[in-house]
């Protein structure tokens, strides 16, 4: 895979703020990068230096080979952008403001016309072209915005909170056009929303502090989590301390959560020690005794626990959240 992202030691100085200090990324094309990182960890700073619209104090950063900085219309050519917020002109119908874009980019004639027809069929704005920006609602201006970032087929996209606003059709939607862009292109997705990361990312990348602190697939950083190869099962009520007594005595368990269920079952969560597999051994067991079990399942980490454990240091206990009710994800799951 060829490189056509690649930072080398940013950082960015705001006064004696350093909001970033020291990103080094490499983006191949086929990649879609999930940018991650809690609110002020430098994620749209870093962004804006990569994409030449903000300066950084020292580093360098390219766009397919071009550097940004010394060679800045190269590098925005092969470049389609999505900023946060993304600015439009309220006052553009749809329509106008992708033409205006068009021009912009240096599309004319029929090969504009057809680059615009594209964007709009790949967002789905066809509804919404005549009317003018101002009217139209947060998940439309975010599809405009996207339109935008599109339009001259770029071979690199910067998209900063691409979903943000929409419904959950319509993020579908994107994340679909995202995993059908993706084998041509490098792409960076700034996101909140770890699921976006499990649905159309081949690889995180967690910033902290202005820092990358981890890097690596969803799955290698699923399996830093504490529930990666823990197994959980449904028992009834009478059953639950037997069954709990039963599992913390095999040696690969290191301990037992137990939670009530909203219909009166109670899920167990065995924990491996060193992230062993005790799948099988726990299978065995409930084999063995001839457990009424409703529910056996092996987890395989969750993107959410580690990253609350990176950009924190904090390791949540596992089925609460950080006041200590169970998570959605856990209730869901119970």
């Amino acid at each position: 895979m060829v490189e056509m992202i690649a930072t080398r030691d940013l950082v960015k100085r705001f006064g004696p703020i350093e909001a970033v200090r020291g990103v080094s990324l490499s983006v191949k094309r086929g990649e879609v990068l999930g940018f991650l990182g809690p609110n002020g960890a430098g994620k749209s700073t870093t962004m804006k230096m990569i994409t030449g619209f903000l300066r950084p104090t020292s580093g360098s950063a390219s766009i397919c080979g071009f550097d940004v900085l010394d060679q800045p219309i190269e590098a925005k050519r092969r470049l389609g952008y999505l900023p946060e917020g993304a600015p439009l002109y309220p006052d553009m119908t749809a329509h106008a403001f992708l033409r205006f874009v068009a021009s912009a980019r240096g599309l004319s004639g029929a090969e504009k016309e057809k680059r615009i027809e594209a964007a709009v069929e790949r967002t789905h704005l066809e509804d919404v072209l005549r009317q003018p920006i101002e009217t139209l609602s947060k998940g439309f201006k975010r599809r405009v915005g996207l339109a935008q970032a599109l339009l001259h087929d770029p071979e690199v996209l910067i998209l900063d909170e691409p979903t943000d606003g929409l419904d959950p059709n319509q993020k579908f939607e994107v994340r679909s056009l995202i995993n059908q862009m993706a084998p041509d292109k490098a792409i960076v997705i700034s996101t909140h929303i770890l699921e976006e990361v499990d649905a159309v990312c081949t690889r995180a990348v967690i910033i902290a502090g202005g820092r990358v602190v981890a890097d690596g697939t969803p799955g290698e950083l699923a399996a830093r989590s504490r529930y990666h190869n823990a197994v959980s099962l449904v028992v009834p009520p009478d059953l639950a301390d037997s069954v709990v007594g039963a599992l913390a005595g095999l040696t690969a368990v290191a301990s037992v959560d137990k939670t009530p269920r909203p219909d009166g079952t109670v899920k167990l969560t065995a924990f491996p020690k060193d992230g062993a597999n005790i799948y099988g051994r726990i299978n065995q067991l409930v084999e063995a005794h001839s457990w009424p079990v409703g529910e056996l399942r092996g987890e395989t980490g969750y993107l959410d626990d580690v990253f609350r454990s990176i950009t924190t240091g904090e390791q949540r206990p596992p089925g609460t959240t950080a006041a200590g009710a169970p998570s959605d994800r856990e209730a869901a799951h119970a």
